[in-house]
């Protein structure tokens, strides 16, 4: 209380009386340092996506609720955040980017080549609990391939992730992977009239989390016999693959995979009702909050949105774990800000420090312009505090020999270099 009371009394000075300067619990700012550690994974990610031939798509933030609800299962429709507009139009929160793409297949099937491959970077919605790696809005980034039922597909989804992970700097990635039409054909037997399949999968797909005794519980909670519920869980843990899985492992191993990488996992379980065939996750074992992304094959998503019959399989990576993982095991480089601060301290040379700036940022250097006239020792001080390396001068000297001097903030060296010698900075 007495923190919130001390933020309310700053507000109230800075002209924002009664408004907490903080943002909603689940949701947050990122400052330069930690938005270039999220442009950097996404760079790396993107680049990925576009070598394995997968095109950009965006959707829009809000949807019809009726598009959302009742496509992810009862108990993640409880996390979609709806509410009514003010044309009493109930909307919701783009609670995943897999449902908007499948209006997108139906919508606009006339307009898209037969096997579209999309790749989508947008931040999604959902009224969970906080907590570390999980946030009310954050940032996924999905791939698909509509229009085939190959196993090259699945293959390739699980290919371009691999790839992906280690295209950010990730060493050691494991794919975890199982077939849903083989899960859902063990849990049969121990269907009941209040307990269906889904009901079961979901209870299945918190093992990771949860001792099996407590799963066990979960279900016989929700109606099975405490027996039936143990054999279901063993039968579960003794599934073998199947043969699609073994052509679409060996496929995966074709396409640059290493085996190390692939584990076959037939408690996962996916805990989305759209799966149809195979699912899988991703885990970084260095990073031990879950999973890092997850998705599969859902081959009746889009005829069951009214749209054609257009078979599926994709990915959602879970972007934030991946920045915060990186972050972790420091993959993010540390020369991600600015490179060069212009120093402005004589206005008889502003014509000429003004084209040193712009002949550094025609060679790609980041290089941001001291904003006003000062001194020099208050511009070297600046340049420290923001982790600038180096500071560019020009001076009287400099300006009349067409030349540029550069500090080097950690060494204290100074050099002077022609114009055509700018590159040369970071031999400093």
């Amino acid at each position: 209380m007495k923190k919130n009371k001390q933020q309310g009394e700053l507000q109230s000075k800075r002209g924002y009386p009664g408004v907490l300067l903080q943002p909603l619990k689940g949701f947050r700012d990122f400052l330069p340092a930690e938005k270039q550690a999220r442009n950097f994974v996404m760079d790396k990610i993107t680049e990925t996506f576009e070598t394995f031939g997968f095109q950009p798509l965006e959707t829009p933030t809000l949807e019809y609720a009726s598009l959302l609800l009742g496509k992810y299962g009862d108990e993640a429709d409880k996390l979609v955040y709806t509410f009514e507009d003010r044309g009493n139009r109930k909307i919701g929160l783009r609670y995943d980017q897999t449902v908007p793409s499948a209006r997108i297949l139906a919508q606009y099937q006339d307009k898209l080549p037969k096997y579209f491959r999309r790749y989508q970077i947008q931040n999604v919605f959902r009224a969970d609990k906080p907590q570390k790696g999980r946030y009310r809005e954050f940032t996924q980034c999905d791939i698909d391939v509509f229009g085939s039922t190959s196993p090259l597909a699945d293959a390739e989804i699980m290919a371009c992730t691999y790839k992906a992970f280690q295209n950010v700097g990730f060493n050691k990635i494991i794919l975890k992977f199982n077939d849903r039409e083989t899960l859902i054909k063990t849990i049969k037997p121990f269907v009941t009239e209040t307990v269906d399949v889904f009901s079961i999968i979901q209870s299945i797909d918190k093992l990771d989390k949860m001792k099996p005794e407590d799963v066990v519980a979960e279900l016989v909670k929700k109606g099975l016999e405490k027996a039936d519920a143990e054999k279901a869980l063993t039968s579960i843990k003794n599934a073998e693959k199947s043969a699609n899985l073994k052509e679409i492992e060996q496929n995966m191993y074709d396409l640059g995979v290493p085996k190390e990488a692939v584990e076959f996992s037939p408690i996962l379980a996916r805990g989305l009702d759209y799966y149809t065939g195979v699912i899988f996750e991703v885990i970084i074992p260095e990073y031990g909050v879950g999973s890092c992304g997850g998705g599969g094959r859902y081959d009746k998503l889009i005829n069951d949105l009214g749209g054609p019959n257009i078979p599926a399989v994709g990915i959602a990576f879970g972007f934030d774990r991946m920045v915060q993982a990186a972050t972790e095991l420091d993959i993010i480089p540390q020369d991600q800000g600015v490179e060069i601060l212009v120093a402005n301290f004589d206005e008889t040379v502003l014509p000429q420090t003004l084209q040193a700036t712009k002949k550094l940022r025609e060679q790609g250097i980041r290089t941001e312009l001291y904003p006003a006239l000062d001194k020099l020792g208050k511009q070297f001080k600046y340049a420290s505090q923001n982790n600038i390396p180096y500071v560019c001068i020009v001076g009287e000297d400099e300006a009349k020999n067409n030349t540029i001097s550069i500090k080097n903030m950690a060494t204290g060296e100074q050099k002077t270099l022609a114009l055509t010698e700018i590159m040369k900075y970071r031999e400093i």
